[in-house]
């Protein structure tokens, strides 16, 4: 079927993750007389579009949709559908299902590089995918510069209906927070210590649990907007610019092979942390910082049986008797601080991350995996460089990771891997032998790649309402906007920075109108 795409609209998005989506969003309500392009290179996996893999009950139908978001590279059809199948092996590349990786240059000669960096491509982005954990930044991790960081950290977590307390009424959840916390708050400002992790999931008045996507985030207002058109399967492939503004984007229908000019009087990059600085450039905005001070958060797991406690009845409490899509049975969370720079995912699981006998069947609830993110000691050698003359399957410029761990990362992980232990110790019995450090880019939570800065010195790709220095009209999203080295998992916080971009753009509409 033939499709059309627009001449010229007022906004273009390009990428349907959770930032483009939240662009929509907000310009669907602040700005409803706007007319907005979201164009995505990977296709529809659901109705309503962008609707997380996890939503869907079928193993056979997740299965197709995991395979339809791994670009160019999908794994065969008989891979788990389970993304904590094989969680903590050590493979030294990562493949999970629904996103790929990168096919060459994740790692220069003599550099730790990026083995594990993934991507996904389909509506939605890695929203379809990710683990729905949105805890808010604290103390080193927060933007100074930003002085509403708070109001916008609530409308992010009003986007993607974060829920504090989706999981707690799972067993042993009370008993795993109160261990955790004897061990671990004494020196915690109140809002720095054990809690139950947030997360952006909606439970249903059946007791059913769903997964926000991107559908979460665009809502009804967006899918009610007729001024709002997705396109997906749509590779943008340059940002059209005019006298040094933004005034556009070339795009290649990938069903039918034509290109396409759209003029815009805005343009928002919301690929992924990778794909995004690789647009910039391929268009001509080169910055100094573009596609440097790459920053990925090194994660090490390990896994205990709780000691002490009783049998849990299964049919009144393991969350598998309400959703058969819920792997966790309860999940709390270690903020970070300045003193224990680590952020902590506390997971009690109905699978073990690490092998099991064949007889040993846990009591729902009583194996707890533990995940230590650090904070990166951020580097501007740590960077993207980006090579025409060796295009990536999309036939962009191929990307050419280089990346170190420093000394004081190495320090850090130890440090991390000594918390674990420690935690696990007054939690229960470990299981397997000595914490697992995953390889670099495992954690998925890429950042720094246009990052955001208070003013143009050069150390940014971006001010604080993400549009470009010296190329107006012209916004970033995504993980990538992160200028922090922050511990915990990124969503919300880019969610929040593109709320400010997005309302930018609405209030210079309302004002141009």
């Amino acid at each position: 079927m033939s499709r059309t795409f627009p001449t010229s609209v007022d906004v273009v998005i390009v990428g349907s993750g959770p930032c483009g989506a939240a662009y929509a969003r907000v310009l669907s309500e602040r700005a409803p007389q706007a007319t907005l392009l979201t164009l995505e290179v990977g296709p529809q996996l659901a109705d309503p579009p962008g609707g997380h893999v996890k939503n869907i009950l079928d193993e056979q139908a997740r299965s197709a949709a995991q395979r339809a978001s791994e670009g160019p590279a999908p794994l065969s059809a008989d891979t788990p559908t389970d993304t904590m199948d094989g969680y903590a092996d050590e493979a030294p590349r990562m493949a999970r299902p629904g996103t790929w990786l990168l096919p060459a240059g994740y790692r220069q000669p003599g550099e730790d590089g990026l083995p594990n960096a993934a991507m996904s491509s389909n509506v939605g982005g890695m929203g379809a995918h990710w683990t729905g954990a949105c805890p808010r930044p604290g103390e080193g991790e927060r933007i100074a510069f930003l002085a509403d960081l708070d109001e916008l950290l609530t409308e992010g977590e009003r986007l993607l209906a974060v829920d504090d307390h989706a999981f707690d009424d799972a067993p042993f959840a009370d008993e795993v927070r109160k261990r955790l916390a004897d061990h671990l708050d004494a020196d915690r400002a109140e809002d720095r210590r054990v809690g139950p992790m947030p997360l952006a999931v909606t439970r249903h008045a059946d007791g059913r649990l769903t997964w926000s996507g991107s559908d979460v985030v665009y809502g009804d207002v967006t899918r009610a907007n007729p001024r709002h058109t997705l396109l997906p399967e749509a590779l943008v492939t340059r940002v059209l610019l005019t006298d040094g503004r933004a005034s556009g984007v070339r795009v290649r229908d990938l069903q039918t092979g034509q290109e396409h000019d759209v003029a815009a009087r805005y343009v928002v990059v919301a690929a992924d942390s990778l794909r995004t600085p690789q647009l910039l450039w391929a268009s001509g905005v080169r910055p100094h910082a573009l596609g440097r001070y790459l920053n990925d958060q090194p994660q090490t797991v390990y896994a205990v049986r709780l000691r002490d406690v009783g049998h849990a009845d299964q049919e009144d409490v393991d969350p598998r008797g309400r959703s058969s899509i819920v792997a966790q049975s309860g999940v709390s969370w270690v903020p970070y601080t300045d003193q224990h720079p680590f952020h902590g995912q506390v997971m009690q699981l109905d699978a073990s991350p690490v092998p099991l006998a064949a007889d040993d069947v846990p009591t729902p609830g009583t194996i707890v995996g533990l995940g230590w993110f650090c904070a990166k000691d951020l580097q501007d050698s740590d960077r993207l460089e980006f090579d025409e003359t060796a295009p990536d399957p999309y036939g962009m410029p191929g990307i050419q990771v280089h990346y170190r761990l420093t000394e004081a990362d190495h320090a850090s992980i130890a440090a991390a891997t000594a918390a674990v232990k420690e935690v696990a110790a007054a939690l229960g019995d470990p299981l397997g032998g000595e914490p697992f450090t995953f390889g670099p880019g495992a954690s998925l939570h890429i950042q720094g790649t246009v990052r955001m800065g208070e003013t143009p010195d050069g150390t940014s790709v971006c001010g604080p309402t993400s549009e470009v220095w010296d190329v107006p009209g012209l916004h970033v999203a995504g993980n990538g906007v992160i200028p922090t080295p922050i511990a915990c998992n990124p969503t919300l916080t880019s969610v929040a920075l593109a709320v400010a971009g997005a309302r930018s753009i609405a209030g210079s509409l309302s004002e141009r109108n």
